[in-house]
Formats: C-alpha cells, structure tokens, sequence
C-alpha cells in the first residue's frame, strides 16, 4: 500500500504495526485500499513522493476495480522499499505465468539468444543474449547481455543493455555503456561495471521528475560515475 510521506492515505493517518476497521469497503469509494500486484502501487502513489508498506487486508473485500482491493479491516506491515516491491511483483508474476514465445495478458514470454519475447498487460517476458523482451503495463521485462528490455506504466525493465518503463515504472541497467529511461515518476538505476570484471565501477539511483532528470530520455553513466543524456537511441 502506498502513503504520503507522513503516512497518510485520503486524509487518514495510518501507523505502522497498527489495525484498523471500518463499516463499508467498496472500491474508490470507501473501505481500506490496496493493490494486489505490487507495481500497480506506483500509479497512485509516485516513488518521488511516497512511501510504501506491506499490508494484509481482511474482513469483507470489494474487486470492482481491476488494480486494486477495499477491505473492511487492513492491518499496516513494515516499510517496503523500491528493491522489495520490484522482487514481490516479480514474484507475483511468476506465481501466475505459463511460458509461451508470444503471450496474452498475465502470461509469460521467454526467448533465447537474439530472440524477442512479447508478453501483454501484466506479463513477464524474458529474452536472452542479444535479445529484446517487451511487456505491457504493469509487466516485467528481462533482457540479458546487450539485450533490450521495455516495459509499459508502472512496470518493470531489467537488463544489460538498455531499459526503457513508462509512466510510474522501474528501469534498471547493469553492464558496460548501459542505458535507462522511463516515463514520469519512473526510477531509473544504472550501474556501469569495470571492464575487466564485474565489479560495478560507478552507480546511480534517481526519479524522472520531468524538470532534473527528462521524461523518455536516455541516460548513460559518464568516466566520472555521472548521469548524462545519451545521444544514441
């Protein structure tokens, strides 16, 4: 579940470790919210400006949207990070998925070497060496060496070539003369690597605010370790 920084949610002030109940839940409309995939947090509450929690939900449940879950009774976990959120969606995913080359919504997609994998809304695709995987929003998509990983709003593109999220998502690139970009909201983390190992040589971890660090714009690490705008595609 996602807050504000002081903890509150639609002007009601939670705490962690504490319950809480109310009469009513239906969905945008009353109750206690929360997402069930852990990336769909990301469209509500904007890394930049927020916190997040693992909560668990009980009482009586209203599904009426597709992204998230009102309960009558919530109780507030511990304090998630980005890293935590990213794993539990990925774990998510997996828990759901059949492998196919070219999968529909909430399915997977899994390539080899210079191959390309293409999974729909909620999708995990997976490509290999050279290869380039694409999932929709709220998907997770994994490219390997010098592969190509997108993904859509609030998802999730890991690889060590390039990455590229939307809206509210996640891009993270590891290797030598890496890339990353990402819709409004997005995190990108970049880590370029020594070239005679796998020691990661220089690191950064920012938010696209549109103003500091540009919307659908790549970035690259620079000899000193600094993030700046690429002028390749």
């Amino acid at each position: 579940k996602g807050f504000n920084k002081d903890m509150t949610c639609r002007d009601f002030q939670y705490e962690e470790g504490k319950e809480y109940e109310t009469d009513k839940a239906k969905s945008c409309e009353c109750g206690f919210h929360a997402c069930e995939y852990p990336l769909d947090v990301f469209s509500y509450y904007p890394p930049g400006t927020s916190v997040y929690h693992e909560v668990e939900q009980s009482g009586d449940f209203d599904k009426s949207e597709s992204d998230k879950v009102a309960s009558t009774k919530i109780k507030i976990g511990a304090r998630i990070d980005i890293a935590g959120i990213v794993k539990a969606a990925i774990s998510y995913i997996k828990e759901r998925i059949t492998n196919k080359n070219n999968a529909a919504p909430g399915k997977a997609a899994t390539a080899g070497y210079s191959g390309a994998a293409t999974a729909g809304d909620r999708g995990a695709a997976t490509a290999g060496y050279r290869g380039a995987a694409t999932a929709g929003d709220s998907g997770a998509a994994t490219a390997g060496d010098s592969g190509a990983a997108t993904a859509g709003d609030s998802g999730a593109a890991t690889s060590r070539g390039k990455s590229a999220s939307g809206k509210n998502g996640i891009s993270v690139a590891r290797g030598n003369g890496v890339k990353v970009k990402g819709g409004l909201g997005a995190v990108l983390v970049i880590a370029e690597e020594c070239s005679d190992n796998y020691d990661i040589k220089h690191w950064k971890a920012v938010v696209v605010d549109g103003e500091t660090i540009k919307a659908d714009t790549w970035y690259m690490l620079d000899e000193n370790g600094e993030l700046i705008e690429s002028k390749e595609e």
